[in-house]
């Protein structure tokens, strides 16, 4: 897995920096096992839904984009003309399951693309980097690993790729139990990392939020446990131990306000905005299941918006434009 390196040190009167970026992929069934058969894009029809409201903040997404995406005409065209008027970056993102060569066994734990051979890790992404190139006329420079899936193979594979931006870690979440990487012990904050120190790693937004303090992932996994019994929640409602994430999927605008004040006061400057593409569309994931679902989803994200850009003083930036501004701190 990436190494738990330095995190890039930030001056305090840097303005907060705002990228999102979007998980874009196939619509399947989250509950159920993965099936190579679904790879079914009808949600990109409808990725207006959230690119106007970035239009009209003066943000420019991310969007990375996996095999089933790019390879079907449905899937890429809407993004082609974003993309075509400069108002997103294209980055990459690595479903295995659904990503050629299928040669891997179908397991849980081969979802994670981190846990593949690393000779088939590196062809399935560097397939993936040639058809995003066909479509896009750019070679991407930016990588999300399915389901957060880096492993002890991925930073030599993003160097000899030509990768220069990591979007995988998801702070503070372990997913060993599910054969997965644990980001317990990473934080919020970028950091460089690989070959030369040539990567940048800007990981997803979370945190345990509470005054436990040091104590807050014991504390929280206790909590976990009791889960039936609702004792998470009553953490969070004393403010003990909360775990939160800067996504609209799971979480509330309470919780991403509150995540952003505890980061920024800890000294975090960059925050990145995550969720789905599928979500876009009701019945696709378990976050948005309905029409009022759906406006509550995009309500989230005019109001962070207006708390980021208004109150926080922050201002909006890509993955790209933010590795040159963090060089130029080097």
């Amino acid at each position: 897995m990436l190494g738990l390196n330095a995190p890039i040190k930030l001056p305090k009167e840097m303005q907060p920096q705002l990228i999102v970026v979007i998980d874009t992929e196939e619509e399947f069934d989250w509950g159920d096992p993965v099936d190579r058969n679904q790879t079914g894009v009808t949600a990109m029809d409808y990725i207006y839904r959230v690119q106007d409201i970035f239009d009209e903040y003066g943000i420019v997404p991310c969007y990375v984009v996996d095999y089933p995406v790019v390879s079907q005409k449905s899937g890429c065209r809407a993004l082609q003309k974003i993309f075509n008027e400069g108002r997103c970056e294209i980055g990459a993102h690595l479903h295995p399951w659904v990503s050629p060569p299928l040669e891997e066994v179908m397991s849980p734990k081969n979802t994670f693309p981190g846990n593949l051979d690393p000779s088939l890790e590196k062809e399935k992404l560097q397939i993936l980097i040639d058809k995003i190139e066909s479509v896009f006329g750019v070679k991407p420079t930016a990588y999300k690993a399915g389901r957060y899936g880096v492993g002890e193979n991925t930073t030599n594979i993003l160097d000899e790729l030509g990768f220069e931006v990591d979007l995988s870690l998801c702070p503070p979440v372990d997913y060993s139990a599910e054969s997965g990487p644990d980001f317990s012990s990473f934080s919020a904050e970028p950091f460089w990392f690989g070959r030369n120190n040539n990567l940048v790693e800007i990981p997803v937004t979370g945190a345990f939020v509470g005054w436990a303090g040091e104590f807050s992932k014991p504390i929280y996994n206790f909590a976990m446990k009791f889960k039936k019994y609702k004792l998470p929640g009553v953490f969070s409602r004393l403010s003990l131990v909360d775990r939160l994430m800067l996504s609209p999927e799971g979480f509330n605008s309470a919780d991403h306000i509150k995540l952003t004040h505890d980061l920024y006061r800890r000294g975090v400057r960059t925050f990145t905005w995550s969720f789905h593409s599928p979500s876009v569309v009701p019945g696709h994931t378990s976050y948005v299941q309905n029409e009022q679902q759906l406006e509550e989803f995009l309500g989230m994200f005019r109001t962070y918006f207006d708390f980021f850009f208004n109150q926080l003083g922050g201002e909006a930036t890509t993955p790209t434009k933010l590795r040159r501004q963090l060089r130029g701190l080097k």
